[in-house]
């Protein structure tokens, strides 16, 4: 299982998309459990990946030290707004498998919703951690919003040359900031994804697999099968643990009914899992061995209503056809030896990439 651990839930920083901090009575800024209930939950499951999440996690940098000191694991990961990077050691660094950072596309755009600075302290991180030996899955993690040109702030994080992958999520859960939805979809989302698909394809048949982790991720699942249900893992064999000791079937998921599992010391992986699932309209879809039901906050909640939810799945829908078209020449270059199927398969384990944006 994948063990997602908030390690406060404090952040420096105040984006547009989420607004900081979580509330101090929701998840407290530091943990108030006895750590080694985490290690016994986290070490009774052999296939253990161990993430640290926030708040912006760098800020409790002792913790992860002693978790990655303390607790085996499987995997370990990181998902952070890539401004701290000095607050923890070098050598814990170099034992992640994968590091997310969050940055945007282009300067004006991250610094925009981020703040002003952000861009440029994010890109000089990556660059210091590759210079410090990490060969790890280093991630670029972007917010998608109204703003933002799909084909360009992908092929720029690309160009940067730190980044292994970029992946991306559209600000669609809780967000009111959109003008026009439906609009930038068909008008820019989805013919960018074409045009991004298109040259993705084309550096393939020359040998090339660049690192946009949903069109590996898709293409991986259509051709052999990376997950089941819900591709992040959420209510099914993901979990986060809050800063109070409870453990909840997604990490944004901090206060809602549905999705408390229990609390550290009262649960075994056993437990936790499969607890949480999504149904109709989503399980009778034809897209949905693929897209899973996307993101199951957004399914659960339905902040934008039945039809924003429809207008959302739209654009996986666009996103999915894409990929099944990819997908026929992908199988084509695998097969004639162009490409290896290992530099295609992706995610080679739940790295919290969630695969659907």
């Amino acid at each position: 299982m994948l063990y997602i651990v908030h390690t406060t839930g404090k952040c420096n920083l105040r984006c547009r998309y989420c607004g900081g901090s979580f509330p101090q009575e929701l998840v407290p800024w530091s943990p108030r459990y006895d750590p080694r209930l985490l290690k016994e939950l986290v070490e009774s499951d052999p296939d253990a990946v161990l993430a640290f999440y926030g708040g912006e996690p760098l800020l409790n940098a002792p913790f992860i030290s002693w978790a990655l000191d303390n607790i085996e694991a499987r995997h370990y990961v990181i998902q952070t707004n890539g401004t701290l990077g000095r607050f923890l050691p070098d050598e814990y660094w170099l034992r992640f498998d994968a590091i997310l950072l969050s940055i945007d596309g282009v300067e004006w755009l991250t610094d925009k919703y981020r703040g002003r600075g952000v861009y440029r302290r994010v890109v000089a991180e990556a660059r210091r951690l590759r210079s410090i030996g990490y060969r790890g899955d280093l991630i670029a993690r972007m917010a998608v919003t109204e703003d933002s040109d799909i084909y360009r702030d992908v092929k720029h994080l690309l160009s940067l040359g730190p980044f292994s992958h970029v992946h991306w999520q559209l600000d669609v859960v809780w967000s009111d900031r959109w003008r026009d939805f439906p609009a930038w979809r068909d008008g820019s989302y989805l013919p960018g994804i074409e045009r991004l698909a298109g040259e993705w394809v084309d550096a393939m048949a020359g040998g090339e697999v660049w690192g946009i982790a949903p069109f590996k991720a898709i293409v991986s699942q259509i051709l052999w099968g990376v997950y089941e249900g819900m591709p992040c893992g959420a209510g099914r064999d993901a979990v986060s643990i809050l800063t109070d000791g409870r453990v909840v079937a997604c990490p944004i998921a901090v206060s809602e009914g549905w999705a408390q599992l229990g609390r550290l010391g009262e649960v075994t992986p056993r437990d936790l899992r499969g607890r949480v699932a999504v149904g109709e309209p989503c399980t009778s879809c034809p897209y949905y061995p693929v897209c899973g039901g996307r993101c199951l906050y957004a399914y659960m909640e339905r902040y934008w209503g039945d039809e924003g939810f429809r207008e959302v799945c739209r654009a996986t829908q666009g996103l999915i056809d894409a990929m099944l078209r990819a997908a026929v020449e992908a199988r084509r270059l695998v097969d004639g030896g162009v490409v290896d199927r290992d530099m295609l398969y992706y995610p080679p384990f739940n790295n919290t990439v969630e695969v659907i944006p």
